[in-house]
């Protein structure tokens, strides 16, 4: 059918306000759009191919803030964009500009990526229309809505870059490398169930755009951080779309893993006010974002990336809400890690821990009973919100990263602090549960854990910011020399010290987080800011992959799941647990007797037995970590085992324990014990 045709097919007749978005009806889609401020807003059909509009029909306003129409003769598969009118005065929100081709906030489907272009952010004067630089959203039909949650607990989580993780894989077929469709390959999934991982959580898949500064030098953002259409899969990842999602969500599952989003709804890749105009700038920007109070033509910066999304407005709450609730239904994941979740709390006056959309997620049907785990900062006033957010959410838990970093680093005064972090924080999550604290050593913001170790500072030159870029404050060392070495004295110090905080991560009571990549040693050669570098930097080497870390964290996984004293969801408190008389947990010195005031303050040693008693079928069980962080052998006293009892090494960070009856802990390691029927294993 010619683009003329097309044309005279399709009118627009009175619609409904519900739902927002495009829906499917008989002969036709329902279309509702959500402004205050337009004056007029059109409904723009283009030919197949997306490259030629060929209708262009408006909506009527039908309430205060909804445009809407039923646009007959469009059927799924059409490619459609919006255009909105209105007044144009950007420094007091109104960029209302027909000339820039809109993608619906609702659109579940686009026909290629985003792509940075300086005329998106032309002026309304410079009449430039943007049709054929902006993707198309595809009219889709929702699949069956999906409601089943895993019944496993989230336990260790493992953070993937879907790009990254298997770009380079070489047992994954070509044409899936870099894609979800690559994590449902038997190859992939052989891994994760191998390392021992019970929760997935997948960085953003949600369609982006990268942002301007990097069109100017030439980079890429490789993490996704910037999205412009919170409901459609980017079609670089997932070109096979929601269906894409959907199949490899049902793949993992299918081994026993749950799968979460990583999902970023405190801003959009529209930046500031310099940027570009592509979806909710352009429908109506003051409805949509924050603005300072004090100079309304300026935009709220809360996140750091240019604008920030007024969550607390009954408008854009439902927008992520119904973001939300899409994923869930349209794909089977099992929850959401929420990016800069301290943004989703803030109304004008701040963050609140009881935020209107905190207590919507709660309530809502679909997403109340979901793994949601916050992200508890921004960059704003008051931003940093750790143990403040909703009682069963999870939280990343910087504080188990900065001191466990800082002991394994030498920093005096921090073994109270660690020990604070093993018990599973209590200063933090208290009268929640120790599962609240995400522990984690490095995420994909920071150092690579090999990196940790091996680089006192950043450098992140090849971002093109003068290495101005990223935090200062690592907590890192290098262990003689800064970045890549061929002494082998330093590598195996390195080798050494990055063993002993993986031991340390599964040792420590709440939910442990290792991200994708460290299990195998990758290095981003100190860069600590790699969103800029969708390239070899971030991408896993499989070549020279190391199958020795990998076996370790495997084992230590292992062991952690197998001791109930050591997974348990209770704070140590030191309390007699059953009529043994054996606390839930003791603190020692190397001789066995209880640290004093002056040992928290100096030493550099500490024996931790943890105790489990009796729960239904299970056996009480029994564990003991000593933790040397000096830099000689310690030669330690073991307690006691219980009756018919024996001690056993369950992992060694060293490797160089050989009895149990009297060990010496090597410098800088880590050693888990275990109590076993005498004379078994």
């Amino acid at each position: 059918m010619n683009d003329a045709a097309a044309a005279d097919r399709v009118t627009v007749s009175a619609g409904q306000a519900e739902p927002p978005g495009v829906t499917v009806r008989a002969n036709g889609v329902n279309v509702a759009v959500v402004s205050s401020a337009a004056e007029r807003i059109d409904f723009c059909l283009f030919n197949e191919r997306g490259e030629r509009e060929v209708a262009r029909l408006p909506l009527s306003r039908v309430s205060g803030s909804v445009l809407c129409g039923f646009v007959s003769g469009v059927a799924p598969g059409a490619r459609y964009g919006l255009r909105a009118d209105g007044r144009y005065a950007p420094g007091e929100g109104d960029w209302f500009d027909p000339a820039k081709l809109l993608v619906d906030p609702y659109a579940t489907a686009l026909d290629r990526p985003f792509a940075f272009d300086a005329r998106l952010a032309a002026p309304r004067a410079a009449a430039i229309d943007t049709a054929t630089l902006m993707p198309k959203a595809i009219v889709t039909v929702g699949e069956t809505p999906l409601v089943s949650l895993l019944a496993a607990p989230s336990g260790f989580i493992y953070e993937v870059g879907v790009k990254a993780f298997t770009h380079n894989h070489p047992s994954v077929p070509a044409g899936l490398r870099g894609t979800v469709a690559a994590l449902a390959e038997p190859v992939i999934i052989d891994h994760l169930v191998g390392l021992g991982v019970d929760t997935v959580e997948l960085m953003p898949i949600a369609a982006w755009i990268d942002e301007r500064h990097l069109h100017r030098l030439g980079l890429a953002n490789a993490w996704g951080y910037n999205p412009v259409a919170f409901m459609a899969p980017d079609p670089r990842l997932a070109p096979g779309g929601l269906a894409e999602v959907r199949r490899t969500v049902a793949a993992l599952h299918n081994a026993g893993l749950r799968v979460i989003l990583d999902a970023v709804y405190n801003h959009t890749g529209e930046g500031d006010e310099f940027g570009p105009t592509m979806s909710l700038r352009g429908l109506d920007d003051r409805l949509y974002y924050r603005r300072m109070a004090d100079d309304p033509g300026h935009l709220a910066n809360d996140t750091g990336t240019g604008n920030t999304l007024a969550a607390d407005r009954p408008a854009v709450a439902r927008l992520i809400l119904d973001a939300m609730r899409h994923w869930v239904t349209a794909t089977g994941i099992d929850g959401f890690r929420l990016d800069l979740a301290a943004t989703l709390g803030r109304s004008e006056h701040g963050f609140r821990h009881d935020a209107p959309l905190f207590a919507a997620i709660e309530a809502d049907p679909v997403l109340n009973g979901r793994v949601m785990i916050a992200e508890p900062w921004d960059v704003g006033a008051n931003g940093y919100q750790l143990g403040h957010f909703p009682h069963r959410w999870g939280e990343w838990n910087d504080r188990f990263r900065d001191d466990v970093r800082r002991f394994w680093r030498g920093d005096a005064g921090t073994l109270g602090n660690l020990a604070t972090r093993l018990a599973g924080s209590a200063d933090i999550f208290g009268g929640r549960a120790p599962s609240a604290s995400v522990n984690f050593l490095a995420a994909h913001d920071g150092f690579t854990l090999a990196d940790l170790v091996a680089y006192s500072g950043k450098h992140n030159d090849a971002n093109g910011e003068a290495n101005r870029d990223g935090t200062d404050q690592n907590f890192s060392w290098n262990d003689g020399v800064e970045g890549a070495t061929t002494d082998a004295s330093i590598v195996a110090a390195r080798r050494r010290d990055i063993s002993a905080l993986l031991t340390t991560l599964f040792a420590a009571r709440g939910s442990p987080m290792l991200t994708a990549g460290d299990e195998l040693g990758r290095t981003q050669g100190g860069n600590n800011n790699a969103y800029a570098q969708d390239n070899s930097t971030t991408w896993i080497d499989w070549r020279i992959a190391d199958a020795e870390l990998f076996a370790f964290v495997a084992q230590l996984a292992a062991v952690r799941r197998s001791h109930r004293s050591m997974n348990a969801d209770r704070f140590l408190s030191g309390a007699p647990l059953d009529a043994s008389g054996i606390a839930d947990v003791t603190w020692l010195r190397p001789d066995g007797t209880p640290p004093g005031e002056a040992d928290w303050a100096d030493s550099r040693t500490l024996g931790v037995a943890f105790y489990c008693a009796a729960e239904g079928a299970l056996a009480a069980d029994r564990t003991l970590v000593w933790i040397n962080g000096a830099e000689d052998a310690v030669g330690v006293t073991m307690p006691a085992p219980r009756d018919g009892k024996s001690w056993k090494i369950e992992a060694d960070s060293s490797d160089s324990v050989t009895t149990v009856d009297h060990p010496s802990i090597a410098p800088r390691s880590v050693v888990i014990f275990a109590e076993a029927p005498a004379g078994g294993r």
